[in-house]
């Protein structure tokens, strides 16, 4: 199977220069943890919701500071054609919960996150629960 199949579409972005309390409403009004942050349409950084907290709360900093400050800028991202099988692998070898994904052009088309693999995998299991369970018999 592929990442095409199964992840989220319409990712939220946003700039560098966005401000810390933009990037906030932007996770809030879409209901999300994680943005990406693009350069012409290319990921350049990712910041989450715990980014945020510890930048603003802990660090102190001004909510007008540009995300850029914050962001993590090793953006781990999975080509769209991948399989599942490659995210899951990149994901546990680097100790991420969310890959953007990108087009052949390097682009964020797309994310794909832990908890989607989740819902496939229990899916699938599902499905091969449902394969045998003609074939159990109980004594």
């Amino acid at each position: 199977m592929k990442l095409n199949d199964i992840f989220t579409r319409g990712v939220v972005t946003a700039d560098p220069e966005d401000s810390l309390a933009m990037v906030a409403r932007r996770m809030k009004e879409h209901h999300v943890g994680t943005l990406v942050i693009v350069e012409d349409k290319r990921p350049a950084g990712i910041v989450t919701d715990r980014d945020l907290a510890l930048a603003l709360g802990a660090e102190g900093l001004d909510p007008k500071t540009p995300v850029r400050k914050v962001m993590t800028r090793r953006v781990l991202a999975i080509p769209e054609d991948a399989g599942v099988f490659a995210a899951t692998q990149m994901i546990r070898e680097n100790g991420v919960r969310r890959l953007p994904i990108v087009d052949k052009e390097d682009c964020v088309v797309g994310m794909v996150s832990l908890d989607d693999l989740f819902w496939l995998l229990a899916r699938e299991l599902h499905n091969l629960a449902e394969g045998v369970k003609g074939e159990m018999t109980v004594k």
